[in-house]
């Protein structure tokens, strides 16, 4: 009996090692960058701008992949900065700063530099949207979709034609207007209004433009980068500062929507798929990038988020609708006056301290 007992003993000793052996393998397996796409292993977390990115293609490549996708959302590239800079290394694998953005968090030491090689759906690229000055030779980043930003208005509310910014500080649109929550955005817009650069650093002229804000402040209902064409939709305001993406949605819904990108000249963003140093799922990153570049993919993304997109293969796919449509293909010459944000150093001080005036 003691024999029997001793041995049945040593066996459940013997199964316990070996289930607790396997789990321990299974867990360094699926979690760290060792667990490639190609093998279907792990997880992958993306930091994303909020109604950017289809259910539908993060589905597709855990079908494809096995990989579980834990997707967590922003609303400006500054909160992107705030949230890495303060959280533990690994937090996120993969993440979609703006143009300038890319250029600080790669000086930042913030971004992997990228395997090429893991990436052979870099080829569909338009060749315009590569080797850009914010990233040469796009070391840390690839082109995900850009645009505008844009107004549009409501013209069964909106009597008067609206050609550009000056007409957003008449009195008369008090409390009718939607715009983005980005600093760089309205305070850019403002700079604009006035003829100069929406990345001015001059003191004289952010005076100028501090006045003029305090002009703009009784038309803004509301703040909203995450979907400000809800607020157009329901009637809650008539006028809109916003993505080109949400502007094309609107018009979709109704053919009251006025688009008008503003004769002084847009704010042009180009957003982009990045690697965040000390990923903890590298090779699964990597392989999320390369998917989201495949023309099909892309085009499924344009389909319900129509911006701008630098994907060659991906717009020769897509339908008339969108490649006619200058509010989500944004003409050249659109593009030719725009103007890009840029990293403005110490003097972003001063827009922050312009912003924290205007939304107290």
């Amino acid at each position: 009996m003691k024999t029997r007992r001793y041995r049945r003993v040593m066996a459940i000793m013997l199964s316990l090692t070996l289930l607790l052996t396997g789990s321990q393998l299974t867990a360094c397996g699926g979690g760290g960058g060792g667990g490639g796409g190609s093998e279907g292993a792990g997880e992958l977390n993306l930091y994303i701008w909020a109604e950017y990115l289809p259910d539908a293609v993060v589905e597709r490549f855990t079908e494809e992949t096995g990989i579980k996708v834990n997707v967590s959302n922003y609303s400006s590239n500054e909160d992107l900065l705030a949230k890495v800079q303060g959280s533990n290394e690994g937090i996120y694998d993969v993440v979609v700063p703006s143009d300038y953005m890319v250029k600080m968090m790669a000086e930042e030491g913030l971004l992997e530099e990228l395997d090429k090689d893991a990436l052979p759906n870099l080829a569909n690229i338009e060749e315009n949207f590569l080797d850009p000055s914010f990233d040469p030779g796009n070391t840390y980043s690839v082109p995900y979709m850009g645009g505008v930003a844009m107004i549009v208005y409501n013209r069964d509310v909106v009597t008067e034609p609206i050609t550009g910014y000056q007409q957003l500080f008449d009195p008369q649109y008090a409390n009718s207007i939607v715009a983005l929550d980005d600093f760089r955005a309205v305070i850019g817009m403002t700079a604009k209004s006035l003829g100069y650069s929406l990345n001015t650093t001059d003191d004289t002229e952010l005076a100028q433009v501090a006045l003029r804000l305090e002009e703009l402040r009784p038309n803004i209902k509301l703040f909203d980068s995450d979907s400000p064409k809800s607020a157009m939709l329901s009637g809650e305001t008539s006028i809109g500062y916003m993505w080109n993406a949400e502007v094309a949605i609107c018009q979709e819904e109704s053919d009251s929507f006025e688009a008008v990108f503003p004769s002084e000249g847009c704010y042009l963003f180009l957003d982009n798929l990045s690697v965040l140093k000390g990923a903890q799922n590298r090779e699964n990153a990597l392989a999320f990038i390369n998917f989201i570049m495949e023309p099909e993919i892309s085009k499924m993304i344009s389909e319900e988020f129509p911006y701008l997109n630098p994907n060659r293969e991906a717009v020769a796919l897509l339908p008339d609708s969108y490649r006619d449509n200058p509010v989500s293909n944004v003409p050249a010459e659109i593009i030719a006056k725009g103007e890009y944000v840029t990293d403005l150093g110490a003097d972003v001080a001063k827009y922050d301290e312009l912003w924290t005036e205007f939304t107290r």
